[in-house]
């Protein structure tokens, strides 16, 4: 009886170790055996390879650049002192928010000039044409007029020059006024110091809408023939993480020294990725298409530093490497490695390969 049951427990052991063996064999070298519910449970889809119309893409080095359409300069139109600073590098500021304030001894004689004007103007102007001569009314409407477009020309906002005649005080013709901000946007420029006398037109705040940003692109004239405005681009900082823009400009003259043809993108920039003078990758599409055999993107995997797809051949996948080319809008064109008609997974693939990394990692053991 013992010698029996010893010949069964022996036969049982070798059973267990083939079913172990035979399920080690289905993902040694990258293959795997599922059945239709096994993949439909991991989400792996499984579809043909075919021929598809793609966008040709030309790949350019880039320069991010502040959007000058959407940017504005703060200075001053006469020789004033600055008196305090209200906002600073970095700051995001509102249209005609308060920025620096300045002081100006022709500002104070503008200042004066309309205070006394306008007075001049209101006695007359009450008074009316019969009771003044016509030479009169005229002379005051008109020096008032010049009076006020002087202190606006000198740089007073119109709020300020309606708060100084309404007040009609000659006392508060200190010289004094603020410089506004044109616009929204952040202050990315900022280079003075408080009691410093500056000349008119010296630069003192650069308000940026940093929202949309620019990206100069350099393209030698043959890759410049299938760009478009409307075209879309892609722009990277480190290769792996891209943001889509739009071609808004091409430029009509080569760069004399480099011999490029420059190519203007817009980018909404939400997320603060992208900062001036930062150099980029550019992925432009151009208008350029032909049918090329391609694949999904997520079809493509890395496997040991090779592209590769799971071919789907009787009821297995196996890892195949191939090569790879042209990338559009989620495609990528298969160069070599496939064939049209062949069965791949497009779906799950990730799953797939840490499948097989997994058997691998159990053999080396």
């Amino acid at each position: 009886m013992a010698p029996y049951i010893l010949i069964l427990l022996t036969a049982f052991s070798l059973a267990v170790h083939a079913g172990e063996d035979k399920h080690e064999d289905e993902n040694a070298g990258g293959v795997i055996e599922m059945s239709a519910q096994q993949r439909a449970a991991q989400g792996i889809e499984i579809a043909e390879v075919q021929s598809r119309t793609l966008t040709a893409v030309v790949n350019a080095p880039g320069e991010v650049a502040i959007n000058l359409y959407r940017s504005a300069q703060v200075t001053p139109r006469i020789t004033a002192q600055i008196v305090s600073r209200n906002a600073y590098l970095g700051d995001r500021v509102k249209k005609d928010q308060k920025l620096v304030t300045l002081s100006s001894v022709a500002m104070a004689e503008a200042q004066g000039a309309l205070v006394e004007a306008d007075r001049e103007w209101k006695r007359v102007k009450k008074l009316g044409r019969k009771v003044v001569s016509e030479k009169r009314y005229v002379s005051a409407q008109v020096a008032r007029q010049r009076a006020y477009a002087t202190v606006l020309a000198y740089g007073m906002s119109k709020k300020e020059v309606a708060q100084l005649i309404n007040d009609g005080d000659a006392s508060r013709a200190t010289g004094e006024f603020d410089l506004l901000s044109p616009q929204d946007g952040t202050i990315i420029f900022d280079k003075f110091m408080l009691g410093e006398v500056v000349e008119a037109g010296r630069l003192l705040f650069e308000v940026s809408d940093e929202s949309v940003v620019w990206v100069e692109a350099k393209l030698r004239p043959e890759q410049a023939v299938n760009i478009r405005v409307g075209s879309t681009a892609h722009i990277s900082v480190d290769g792996k993480n891209w943001i889509d823009g739009k071609v808004v400009q091409l430029h009509h003259r080569l760069d004399a020294g480099s011999r490029t043809l420059g190519v203007r993108i817009e980018v909404s920039e939400k997320i603060d990725l992208l900062h001036p003078g930062e150099y980029v990758q550019v992925a432009l599409e151009t208008s350029a298409s032909e049918k090329r055999l391609a694949v999904p993107e997520r079809a493509v995997v890395l496997m040991q530093g090779s592209p590769s797809v799971f071919k789907f051949e009787d009821g297995k996948l196996s890892a195949y490497p191939v090569e790879v080319g042209l990338n559009s809008a989620g495609w990528v064109e298969i160069i070599a490695g496939l064939a049209e008609g062949e069965r791949i997974a497009v779906k799950g693939v990730f799953t797939l390969k840490s499948l097989v990394l997994k058997s691998q990692i159990g053999d080396d053991h």
